[in-house]
């Protein structure tokens, strides 16, 4: 006699549960691009913006924002207008003013426009729990040669993985470039110009744009639990210019027998 399996529960993920699961999820092809934003998120959990496609009004600039988000480790995200969304990018060690230093940066799903306001805590268990603050914000532009771009350039720069832009933020200014390396992951640059410095201005400009506050005052004005709290406050720098998470600042140790995740690289 054949023996009989229990049923699967009903929380099972579709990816568990075979092709013929994916019937039994929500269709989200009216927010294109946003699609996978939304499928990560229950909205009625976290305080995130649902996605939406937005349009821009004539002669309004395009926006940019980096928010630090220390979520299961600490990174920035780094997004840039176009065609509606926010095209986002994970930094594990932020932007660097330094044309020497290459950042790894690594692309994510694009968010939407309303993104750009949030600044608070993500509840523990949701996908990207933790605390976020809008560490910069302001004007991009796409560049083409000595002019300034459109969205069909940017579109044709992505395409082959070598997007030249400027910004004009409270922190980053200047002309930048990303770069494809391989699939989904770039390196962020930055072009040698009266924006040039060495400083480390994570750590020297650590506050947020908007509020003025520290990772530790945000994540307690929103009520972060305990553990949020203690990781958001190893993000802040100390006065002496040091950030108290553990490991901050140094180099991951480099374990026998287990391949190293790509990272920034420091040109001669």
């Amino acid at each position: 006699m054949a023996k009989k399996t229990a049923p699967r529960a009903a929380g099972t993920r579709a990816k568990e549960r075979g092709p013929a699961a994916a019937s039994a999820l929500p269709d989200l092809s009216q927010y294109g691009r946003l699609a996978e934003y939304n499928r990560k998120r229950h909205f009625g959990v976290t305080p995130e913006p649902p996605g939406s496609l937005a349009s821009r009004a004539p002669g309004r600039p395009l926006q940019f924002v980096v928010q630090k988000h220390r979520a299961g480790h600490l990174h920035y995200d780094f997004r840039l207008e176009h065609r509606g969304v926010m095209l986002s990018w994970a930094i594990p060690k932020g932007p660097a003013p330094d044309p020497t230093v290459k950042r790894l940066a690594m692309e994510t799903e694009p968010h939407p426009l309303d993104y750009n306001q949030f600044e608070g805590v993500i509840p523990e268990g949701e996908y990207g729990g933790g605390t976020v603050m809008i560490w910069d914000k302001g004007a991009w532009a796409p560049t083409v040669d000595d002019r300034l771009g459109d969205e069909a350039d940017v579109d044709r720069q992505l395409a082959k993985g070598d997007l030249k832009f400027v910004l004009l933020g409270d922190k980053l200014a200047g002309s930048w470039v990303l770069v494809r390396t391989r699939q989904r992951q770039w390196l962020l640059i930055k072009h040698r110009d009266e924006y040039v410095s060495t400083d480390d201005i994570t750590r020297t400009k650590p506050l947020s744009v908007v509020s003025g506050r520290t990772m530790a005052q945000i994540a307690q004005a929103a009520g972060a639990t305990p553990k949020q709290l203690t990781e958001a406050a190893g993000t802040d720098p100390t006065p002496g210019g040091a950030a108290t998470e553990t490991g901050a600042g140094r180099p991951p140790r480099r374990r026998s027998g287990t391949r190293q995740q790509p990272r920034e690289t420091r040109s001669a």
